[in-house]
């Protein structure tokens, strides 16, 4: 490699970028010129690690690099094109690389919760212990159809949002442990089964499926999503492959973070439609293809947009080049 001669070319990026970094304030289309001149910087400086090192030459660059993160706030500025590549490329493929676990996780938890249901049916003497006849009335004749409009769609939309995404971040934050994943979906399912068979005991199963639909199968999605993506991480460090478990516990944590983000906007969708379309008016028939044209619509992101970023390379972790840059700036 020519070291001279790749000095001379990349120059004017290098001064570019140098001159982004110390300017007191940047507009949106320089801010997004900061962040993908400070990844093409970032290539040149493994380049010339890995082709021809020379001392000076890698200081100038890493203090360059260093000097635009510090710029940015310590981090990557999350511009327009940072937010497209997130959305388009990183956290569609972050779910479809682990799409094994979360639609395995989804698969056993509805069957598990048919069975319950269908197991409770069949021992009506349950109900008994769980609630009074009076409870259990209640419950099926109002408080199950009043959940859903008691508040204003706002407020409730903003609380349904919040709820689901603490469970999703603690299936997320709990799963290198494994077991406290298992605790979350055990007792959501089980709420879910035990309020099933008492609306289709006391022929309210039209009720039921009619409200919980549209928002439901979005929702519950998002928490199965979030409880394989915690498993897999458990499973990181159970079995690592060819990295160190340090590594494919830090890798699996990198992605993870981004799939609990991306997972915030999603259950903000359902939480929408909780808010909105499920207490409406609308006829059963169009809040339920309401949910289901939003579950069809998440599946076709994965498998669309997801499966054609994974193979173009993606896998939701952070690019190589920035942890190199990051790990020899550090020291």
């Amino acid at each position: 490699m020519d070291l001279d001669a790749f000095v001379v070319a990349h120059q004017p990026t290098w001064a570019r970028l140098e001159d982004l970094a110390g300017r007191h304030r940047l507009s949106g289309a320089e801010s997004d010129e900061l962040t993908e001149l400070y990844q093409q910087v970032a290539t040149h400086l493994s380049v010339i690690r890995s082709g021809a090192p020379d001392a000076g030459v890698i200081g100038y660059l890493s203090a360059l690099l260093a000097k635009a993160r510090t710029r940015s706030g310590s981090a990557r500025v999350l511009t327009r094109a940072a937010l497209a590549d997130a959305v388009v490329r990183r956290f569609p493929a972050a779910l479809y690389r682990t799409r094994r676990w979360w639609i395995g996780t989804m698969v056993i938890s509805y069957a598990l919760a048919a069975v319950i249901t269908v197991w409770l049916l069949e021992h009506p003497q349950v109900e008994s212990s769980m609630m009074d006849p009076e409870q259990v009335k209640q419950l099926v004749g109002s408080d199950f159809e009043n959940y859903y409009s008691e508040s204003a769609a706002s407020h409730f939309a903003a609380q349904v949002w919040t709820n689901n995404a603490w469970v999703a971040a603690l299936c997320i934050a709990f799963g290198v442990f494994g077991l406290p994943v298992l605790y979350i979906l055990w007792q959501n399912l089980l709420n879910l089964a035990v309020v099933a068979s008492l609306m289709i005991r006391h022929d309210r199963a039209s009720l039921f499926f009619g409200l919980i639909t549209p928002h439901g199968l979005l929702e519950l999605t998002a928490v199965f999503v979030a409880a394989g993506t915690g498993l897999r991480l458990m499973w990181a460090w159970v079995v690592p492959g060819p990295r160190t478990r340090a590594q494919s516990l830090a890798a699996e944590g990198r992605s993870a973070a981004g799939v609990v983000l991306g997972l915030a906007v999603v259950l903000l969708i359902s939480g929408i439609i909780e808010g909105f379309v499920t207490p409406s008016g609308l006829p059963t028939w169009a809040r339920i293809a309401i949910g289901v044209v939003a579950e069809v619509a998440f599946f076709a992101y994965v498998f669309v947009l997801g499966r054609r970023a994974y193979r173009a390379g993606y896998t939701g972790d952070v690019p190589e080049h920035l942890l190199e840059d990051r790990v020899a700036t550090a020291g």
